[in-house]
């Protein structure tokens, strides 16, 4: 049952951080909204349903929160919320050379303090 849990855990940490890049990664594509009025943002709503990066984020979104609703009816919350937290450490890693952005010593750090979190779970 315990490496189920794991298992589960990083199924959803794998989507989500895989959702989480794919619709930046769309998003970065789309131009910025000048107005708000209800043409512009139709317009920027019939971009986005038809951008396969952003669609791809939505499944694969859709995926790590069915895996999470999983790993949820056979483990604890207080294993299952800071066993995903490694999505943390995967978005930074995929933003810095996936997104090519900027990533700054104190987010490593940070991202690295949540990992030493994640392993001190295994015990």
């Amino acid at each position: 049952m315990i490496a189920m849990q794991w298992r589960l855990a990083a199924l959803t940490s794998v989507c989500n951080t895989v959702g989480d890049v794919l619709n930046t990664a769309g998003m970065k594509r789309e131009p910025e909204v000048e107005k708000l009025d209800l043409k512009a943002l139709t317009a920027m709503l019939s971009r986005i349903v038809r951008n396969p990066l952003v669609m791809g984020g939505v499944a694969s979104l859709t995926a790590g929160f069915f895996a999470m609703v999983s790993l949820l009816s056979i483990a604890n919350v207080s294993f299952s919320v800071p066993a995903t937290a490694i999505s943390f450490v995967l978005e930074t890693l995929l933003a810095k050379y996936i997104l090519k952005e900027d990533v700054g010593f104190r987010r490593w750090v940070a991202a690295s303090l949540v990992a030493c979190g994640v392993v001190l779970l295994q015990w």
